[in-house]
Parts: structure tokens; sequence; C-alpha cells
């Protein structure tokens, strides 16, 4: 390989997000090139910094395409992120490139360019596009610093994924089999609605699915637009806003409110939030879906507060109720009406296939996606930073509704505001899981992770070192590490559910790979999964 390597940082859409993150970006870079420097490489800007701007992102598709038009295609190309990115941004010149690909991330948990890396990282394996990809506080680390020097020989860097091992479906246990056998051929019968509004959320290519892949396990979409969701919102009687706000307050529920709407949560804010909440579930219940995702991000952020109160509101079976306009139906008593956030396809198919498996069992089927944040080691323990705005159930918190708050979502991100349901997820035993697409099939990771109380201290530093108005939940992977989590997870998302102890998850990890076997998804299973 030359000496010389060619640098590229995908930015967000917003150009707030984007001034605000560019300290934390122009570290990592400095890093980069030091990282390079070491082994005798030049790093080289492929697009300079706007001063006028205050950022040197590339911030949209068709800034991307000029960018990537002045590249070498054959350059060994380095993706720097630090901060989220809009992944579409340099999609269309990463499919093009010929030369190999490196994808870096510091690892912090103060801006999401962990998640921004994971998302890009889970494109180019949906496109099929080869790379290579590493991380690490300044990548002076020992595990980081080989990496980039084996790359700048190579053009490639393996790493450990021998915590991966495909399902063999004979050494499953016969009522699994049976089980996951039984629920997929339902679905392949009766079939499902996902439903969709909008499709493709902040540049998550990964996340869409198309059609000829789930059709065949029965799954269908039905594509709605966001439009009518304010549509709809208009609809909601005021009182019945005010109800299910008197609804959570009732269970004890704290919504930190103030006056000053540009800054602070206000109860307007919360009272329109429980609108979009109420006219998601009339619209779920109108097209027959049987779940649903938000994307909120471009557009409906311009519209309406924060969809995060609603969307964990829906994944619980305990909520406040909602009628069918003009009638006395409640809609979907007593069960979530599955929401999968940012329209992350992957995720819904995972929720579906979650939800039936656990009812049949008996638990408790609420479930949520989370972005893989951060993490940090405590005692003898790694211990993850799983972090999402929306989507979270109380059900999933310490204490429920009681142990919820509400709080203002970052101005940067949401300037009509709206609060999140802030809480430490409960300890406990769950299964974690990815839906995603690789060599043109749907595969699905799984395993399992206990989830662990911290002490406040702890917590609380984690929150300050991330985002401390949304939920949090701490957790231990079985048998996979740091490294090999980073290197293998195919996605900036995971999905996860509880059991009611140790045995009880493993069964529902058990039906759960078989249905997904039985769907013709591909299944893997990784770390110490006692099963399959």
């Amino acid at each position: 390989m030359t000496r010389e390597v060619t640098l590229v940082a995908s930015g967000d859409l917003r150009e707030t997000a984007n001034r605000l993150g560019w300290p934390a970006q122009a570290e990592l870079e400095r890093n980069v090139a030091a990282a390079f420097g070491r082994h005798g490489a030049t790093v080289r800007r492929a697009h300079p910094v706007d001063e006028t701007r205050g950022h040197g992102f590339i911030s949209s598709q068709r800034m991307g395409m000029a960018v990537f038009a002045g590249i070498d295609r054959d350059a060994p190309l380095v993706v720097a992120e630090a901060v989220w990115q809009y992944s579409h941004h340099v999609l269309a010149g990463l499919r093009r490139h010929h030369g190999p690909i490196l994808t870096v991330a510091n690892w912090s948990g103060e801006w999401p360019g962990l998640v921004g890396m994971l998302n890009i990282n889970a494109s180019l394996t949906k496109m099929g596009r080869p790379y290579s990809t590493i991380w690490g506080e300044d990548l002076t680390d020992p595990f980081a610093d080989a990496a980039i020097a084996r790359w700048i020989e190579t053009g490639t860097v393996e790493h450990d994924t021998s915590h991966v091992r495909d399902l063999d479906r004979s050494a499953l246990p016969a009522a699994a089999r049976a089980l996951g056998g039984r629920l997929a051929g339902e679905l392949g019968e009766r079939m499902a609605i996902l439903g969709v509004f909008d499709e493709g959320c902040m540049g998550m290519y990964n996340a869409i699915i198309d059609d000829e892949h789930l059709n065949p396990a029965g799954i269908y979409k039905e594509r709605l637009s966001q439009s009518a969701l304010v549509a709809e919102m208009r609809r909601v009687r005021a009182g019945e806003a005010r109800d299910a706000y008197s609804w959570l307050t009732g269970r004890g529920m704290e919504f930190r409110l103030g006056s000053d709407g540009a800054t602070e949560l206000t109860e307007e804010q919360v009272l329109d939030q429980l609108r979009l909440y109420i006219a998601a579930t009339r619209i779920a219940d109108q097209f027959g879906c049987d779940a649903i995702g938000i994307q909120y991000q471009q557009g409906l952020k311009d519209m309406a507060p924060a969809s995060d109160l609603a969307e964990g509101l829906l994944n619980d079976a305990d909520r406040p109720p909602v009628f069918a306009l003009d009638e006395n139906r409640e809609l979907y008593g007593g069960r979530p009406v599955i929401h999968f956030n940012e329209v992350d396809e992957g995720s819904a198919v995972d929720a579906l296939v979650t939800n039936r498996v656990w009812s049949a069992l008996g638990l408790d089927a609420a479930t949520t996606l989370h972005d893989v944040r951060w993490g940090a080691p405590y005692g003898d323990d790694f211990v993850w930073v799983f972090q999402i705005s929306g989507a979270v159930p109380p059900a999933h918190l310490v204490g429920g509704y009681a142990g919820a708050v509400s709080e203002r979502q970052p101005p940067v991100y949401f300037g009509l505001g709206g609060g999140t349901i802030k809480g430490v997820s409960r300890p406990g035993e769950i299964v974690w899981s990815r839906v995603f697409l690789m060599d043109g099939q749907l595969h699905a990771d799984l395993g399992r992770a206990t989830v662990v109380e911290l002490p406040r201290a702890e917590t609380e530093r984690r929150w300050q070192a991330t985002t401390p108005q949304w939920p949090i939940m701490h957790a231990v992977l079985h048998g996979v590490s740091r490294d090999q989590m980073m290197a293998r997870h195919k996605a900036n998302h995971i999905q996860v559910a509880y059991g009611t102890d140790t045995a009880s998850a493993d069964a529902a990890l058990a039906a759960k790979a078989a249905m997904f076997d039985v769907m013709g998804i591909a299944v893997h299973l990784c770390g110490d999964v006692p099963v399959g």
C-alpha cells in the first residue's frame, strides 16, 4: 500500500450538531494522523474544514458525491467518526471505491461516534463492500496501534470473532424446536404488517430491509407517512391527552417541567407527545399493524415534540388506554403496540419474533432496541452502556413508572422539545439479538447477558459521559469481550428482552433461534449460549 491515506468524515444532516461535535472530531483526526505517522504513513483530508460553517464534516449526500469525485478510487481510505453521522452521505462513494477501507472511531460515550461507525460498518456489510475497522480512546493502545500497522501494510485487519458459531438446530431442545416451528408457521400463514412511518431514518441504509427478504417469512410493510401522524394528532381531543397524562402521574411517573419551552420540558410538550401516542395507536389499528416504526427525523421533528415518550409507552403492555375515535373500543388492550425506534426494520423483525416467543412462554413481551453506545470496566466485568432516547418500556426500568422521570430532550437535536422515559434498567437476565443483512440474506446474532446494578455514583458518571436525559442499561455480555462485540456486531442497535431468571432466558433464546431458523433467517449464537 501507498504511505499516503485519504480521510473522509461523514457528519450529521443537522448543522447545529455538526458544529457542536466538531471539536471531538478534530481531536480524533489528530489521533488518527499521529497513529498513522508512527508507522510512516501520512493522512490527507479529502475535504477541507469550512470555517464559515464551523466544521469539516460531509453534511449531505450530494456533498459526499462531490468529495468522492476527487478521490482516487484505488487510494487507501479512512472513514473517521467521532459523532453520529448519516451513512448515506458517504455510501455512494464507498460503494464505488476500489481501495481498502478502514473505519475508525474513538472509544468515547460523549458523542456517539461508536454508534455512527457501527452504522457505517453495517451498511457496508449490507452492500457487500469489504472493509476493516478499529476503535480506541486515542489509538495509542497496543490493540488499535497494531491494527493500524497491519492495515497500512496489508489493507486488511482481521479481528477475533471466535465467539460466534452457526446454529446447530439439532442441538436445540425439542420443546424449543416445536414452539419455534409452530410460531413461524403461524406467521407464514396469518402474516404480519409492519407500519413504516417514512422509511430510511437518519441515513441508516442497513435498517431498510427489502420486501423480498421479509415476505417469504410472512412479513409485509404498510408504508405510511409521518404527515398522517400530525393529521391524526389534530383529531385527538384535549381531554384524551390530559387523561393519559393523569394516568402516568397517577402511576408515579415524574415530569420535570419548566416554563421556557426552548430549553425546558413544558406540560404542553408532554400533552403533544401523548397526542402522538394516541394518534399512532389509532393508525396502527386502522391498518391492522402488528408493529409500527416512527422515524421522527427528518420532518416530524419540525412539526411535533419528540416521539420518544410515545414510543416507550407503546412498547409496554401496561400503558394509558387508547380508544378508537368516537368508539368505546380499546385498542391493543393489555398488550404492547410493538414499536421499532427510528424505523429500524431489523429491529422490527426481531421485536415481532420476540413478542410472539415471549408471549407463548408466558414471559413479559416488552422489548426495545438500544444503541450500542459505549462501555467501560467496572470491577471484574466490562459493563456496556446501552442507551436509546425512545422505545424503552417502563417495564424494563427499576420501579417501573414510579422509577421513571421525563426530561427534555437536548435542544441541539429536538428544537420542539419533548421528554423521554428516563430510568435505570432493572437487574436481570436478558436475551440480546440483532437481525441484519449480509451476503444478500437475513441473519440473526443471538446472545445472553446480565443487566447489573451499579452504584448510583457510577450510574451518574456514565449518564454524564453519554446522554443524561436517556434511559440507561448496564449490561454484561456472556462470553463476548468488548472487542469481539465491536468486531462482529452489524448494527448501531441491539435488541433486548428480559427473562424471569436464567432458565427462562435460555429457553426463550432457544425458541427464538428456532423460530428465526424456520423463517429462513441464518442464526448465529454469540458467546456463552447453552443451547444449539
